[in-house]
């Protein structure tokens, strides 16, 4: 990779945050982490309890990059022409005119996503993996950058539907949102205990920056050590008793599919990028998978009876799968970077 463009493109994703940090105190992970998924092509769930600046993080990220943003409250009488759009008829012509929902946006918001019924969820689907919409019979595609970041309570269960397998899938990264610290807690409270707090930034970046990056992320460097170690982790959530860890085998019903290497594999070029490197090591790998993997996989009720959570089966897998067949000890030599400054993928 050129290094200049590899500055130019880590200073640019340093502006955005920074441009951010004018409306939202601290959540840096979870920011950083979104960006990756805009890089990534991804879309992201987002899961904390209510007043913790969900709405406003995804609202403010669309701002900083100059982004179309549509929020989209989900709830159980929405119909999927109310996501997608629908045909009106129009007397004076007689004909049939499209009327583009609020799907039709770079960034949309899919607030509460798990209080509305099948049908809206499938539509919702179609969108998410083909980026495009059935209207009419027509298909209509989304704008380019497209990206779908979801938002749902972990603790208030009355009134929602359970996400389908085949949409949570979908979802390249589940993120989970935290309280924030005393620290910021204090300094939220003097910026928006007021009347009139900032709400908004000015746009820092495009959307043509966005796909810029976007091929910049592809010239990352991954090396086949970690594509294996990527496939190793993986593997391990599926059959926890072939790699090795056999105590984990009553607690996992089912394992990742092969999303999660694909997904894991580009996440890892994001942290890599955000770190300021073109290559990927393995620290970049285990930064990521939790986000990753923890919505892939499906835990037994034994798992629940002992308390385990995906998080914790996670920690055990990393703590006990091999970096690579060199040993532990290798891991600040792997990946060897390319001689010739040209990533090879």
């Amino acid at each position: 990779m050129n290094v200049v463009m590899q500055d130019s493109v880590s200073d640019k994703l340093d502006v955005v945050l920074k441009a951010i940090g004018q409306v939202i105190v601290g959540q840096r992970d979870p920011l950083e982490k979104m960006l990756i998924a805009m890089l990534c092509n991804g879309h992201v769930l987002l899961e904390g309890v209510p007043g913790i600046a969900k709405t406003m993080m995804v609202n403010t990220l669309a701002q900083a990059l100059s982004a179309q943003f549509s929020r989209i409250q989900f709830t159980p009488d929405l119909l999927p022409g109310d996501l997608v759009g629908t045909q009106i008829y129009r007397h004076e012509t007689g004909a049939f005119e499209t009327h583009r929902g609020p799907i039709f946006a770079n960034v949309v918001l899919a607030d509460e996503i798990n209080r509305s019924p099948a049908k809206v969820q499938s539509a919702l689907l179609e969108a998410m993996q083909e980026r495009q919409v059935t209207l009419g019979g027509h298909t209509h595609k989304l704008p380019k950058p497209f990206m779908v970041l979801a938002t749902q309570n972990p603790i208030e269960q009355e009134g929602t539907y359970s996400l389908p397998e085949a949409q949570i899938d979908r979802f390249m990264f589940k993120l989970l949102i935290e309280y924030p610290t005393h620290e910021e807690e204090h300094e939220i409270m003097r910026r928006v205990a007021r009347t009139e707090p900032v709400t908004t930034v000015d746009p820092v970046a495009t959307l043509d920056d966005v796909l810029t990056m976007r091929r910049t992320l592809d010239a990352v460097h991954l090396d086949e050590k970690i594509e294996l170690y990527v496939l190793r982790l993986v593997a391990a959530t599926r059959n926890p008793a072939a790699c090795g860890l056999d105590e984990l085998d009553p607690f996992i019903r089912f394992g990742a599919s092969p999303r999660a290497s694909i997904y894991l594999a580009l996440a890892a070029r994001g942290h890599a990028l955000m770190r300021r490197r073109d290559y990927v090591v393995p620290d970049d790998v285990k930064a990521m998978l939790h986000d990753v993997v923890r919505h892939r996989i499906a835990i037994s009720y034994r798992a629940e009876a002992e308390g385990l959570n995906s998080d914790s089966l996670l920690d055990r897998i990393v703590e006990r799968v091999p970096i690579s067949d060199v040993g532990q000890s290798d891991e600040k030599k792997l990946p060897v970077r390319p001689t010739n400054d040209v990533a090879l993928h």
